[in-house]
């Protein structure tokens, strides 16, 4: 007994300190291939959103104005309006609506002519205009909102 209560006590007293691991150092990658509705460069299968970290979303600064169009052709949806209000465009041009507000929003002709789906931040809608004329539209969600387009 005595024997083993003293290669207890040296087995305590050594010097050697257990190893210890480094935690593992995580990994981020910008691949949406695991997000849902997702297609393109980097689609496939990876990480699903309960794998990914946490996101925090800054609110827009004052004074916030409205992105410039993408193109000649282009209407932005931002801070509830259309810009521009009113796009005039030759006929047989396709004109592209993109919602940059966090809220959902759709672009409704008041003549009939087009009606787009509810986009939600980030989507498009696009319609191509082949008869002359002058086009009034609203937001069908935010009826407000309005905006022409003059087809010469």
């Amino acid at each position: 007994m005595a024997l083993c209560g003293a290669a207890l006590l040296l087995a305590a007293c050594t010097s050697t300190a257990p190893q210890q691991k480094a935690a593992p150092t995580p990994v981020f990658s910008s691949d949406v291939s695991g997000t849902p509705g997702m297609s393109g460069p980097g689609a496939g299968s990876g990480p699903t959103m309960g794998s990914m970290g946490s996101m925090t979303m800054s609110p827009p600064e004052q004074g916030h104005q409205a992105p410039m169009p993408a193109g000649p052709n282009a209407v932005n949806i931002d801070n509830f309006a259309f810009a521009p209000d009113t796009l005039t465009v030759p006929a047989g041009t396709t004109v592209t609506w993109t919602n940059h507000d966090e809220d959902p929003h759709n672009v409704v002709a008041e003549g009939g002519q087009f009606r787009s789906p509810t986009m939600g931040s980030g989507a498009t809608f696009s319609y191509a205009f082949t008869t002359p004329g002058t086009f009034t539209y609203v937001c069908g969600i935010h009826p407000f909102m309005h905006g022409t387009v003059v087809v010469r």
